[in-house]
């Protein structure tokens, strides 16, 4: 029986409702697949500061540090937005993707034929919709030095070096060979030195790999084509706050950002997390969707741990149980059915045992 450590860090807010489901559809499938995930939870964010006073304790270094996956929950607090730095629940989760060294984060965007009505955007223009956003994630704004406030002022500091660029676009352009064959990299060197670099070295790197075809777009150009021509995309590349900005509104296109899974790799153990935030205003109501979780969970299995047939186990449960009109709040129709976030995460387990049960082969 293979056997896999997750650490599993569940977060602030809705994190600790959504992560309970990814853990459910991990036990879902090592019961099919004959795999042993041992799952063991550790605090960070608020909840790290709650337990040790550190958004990112000790203990959950040393845990990530010896998984094979770390599985995340957001984190935030409106509690503490007011504390020093040092304390923000945010400040662990730079501190996470540091030290796991993971630059390169992942998010897939597909559009789920039964959910087209959801997006508020033309059914027409979200046909065959499948964009995958390639963000580079340990540099830029987030991570320059300096940085700080001081009255009347303040001062943060966007810094790439070429090195970091090459690795992100020699990912972007390697998931292209495996998709479409299109990169479009996203900048703004009309403005910006960095971007001017971003853009000469993406260049660069795109000559090694003939092909696949280049572009280049402004980002604001960028923003406005991803609504109003989101098949043009195949892979977009970007820096770090670029593609966070532009990941939150490709949720647009499926209609609803508790539907978006992200993988973060790079040298080491992958950090797999649902792209929305910790929701503060809903949290323990069993209203939030976790659906971006369950797909974390595929991601985990493919791009973590190289279990392809799993992850695509997980996908189709997914598809299936959405298909058969399962919807939680922010997903359902005016009058329709609504699920909790228990009811959803059960439906889809309930499938990859259905499944199991019934020998039903892994098809999309």
């Amino acid at each position: 029986m293979k056997q896999y450590s997750i650490a599993v860090l569940p977060g602030d807010g809705i994190g600790p409702e959504v992560i309970a489901e990814a853990e459910r559809m991990l036990m879902a499938v090592g019961d099919r697949f004959g795999i042993d995930f041992t799952l063991r939870r550790f605090p960070i964010g608020a909840a790290g500061v709650a337990a040790a006073g550190d958004p990112f304790p000790e203990e959950t270094r040393a845990a990530v540090r010896r998984a094979d996956a770390v599985l995340l929950g957001a984190v935030g607090d409106p509690s503490l937005d007011q504390a020093p730095r040092h304390l923000r629940p945010e400040s662990g989760l730079l501190a996470l993707r540091a030290q796991l060294g993971v630059y390169a984060n992942l998010r897939p965007v597909q559009v789920f034929p039964a959910l087209v009505d959801r997006s508020p955007l033309k059914a027409d223009r979200l046909q065959d919709v499948d964009v995958l956003i390639v963000r580079e994630l340990t540099g830029g704004l987030y991570y320059g030095e300096p940085r700080g406030r001081e009255a009347g002022s303040a001062v943060n500091t966007l810094r790439y070096s070429a090195a970091e660029i090459k690795r992100v676009a020699r990912v972007a352009f390697e998931s292209a060979r495996q998709r479409r064959g299109h990169v479009t990299s996203v900048d703004k060197a009309n403005v910006l030195e960095v971007s001017q670099l971003w853009r000469e070295t993406v260049t660069r790197v795109g000559q090694d790999y003939p092909d696949v075809q280049l572009d280049h777009l402004y980002v604001d150009t960028a923003a406005m084509r991803l609504v109003a021509d989101p098949r043009a995309f195949d892979v977009l590349l970007t820096e770090n706050m670029f593609g966070d900005i532009l990941s939150d509104e490709a949720a647009v296109l499926v209609g609803s950002l508790g539907l978006l899974p992200s993988a973060s790799l790079g040298e080491g153990a992958g950090l797999f997390e649902p792209i929305h935030g910790s929701a503060p205003d809903i949290a323990g109501g069993d209203v939030a969707n976790p659906i971006g979780a369950i797909a974390t969970v595929a991601m985990l299995l493919r791009q973590g741990l190289s279990l392809a047939e799993p992850a695509a186990a997980v996908e189709h449960a997914i598809w299936l149980a959405l298909e058969q009109g399962a919807r939680t709040r922010d997903i359902a129709e005016p009058s329709g059915p609504v699920l909790g976030t228990q009811a959803m995460g059960s439906r889809v387990a309930g499938l990859i045992a259905e499944a199991q049960r019934s020998g039903a082969p892994v098809t999309m």
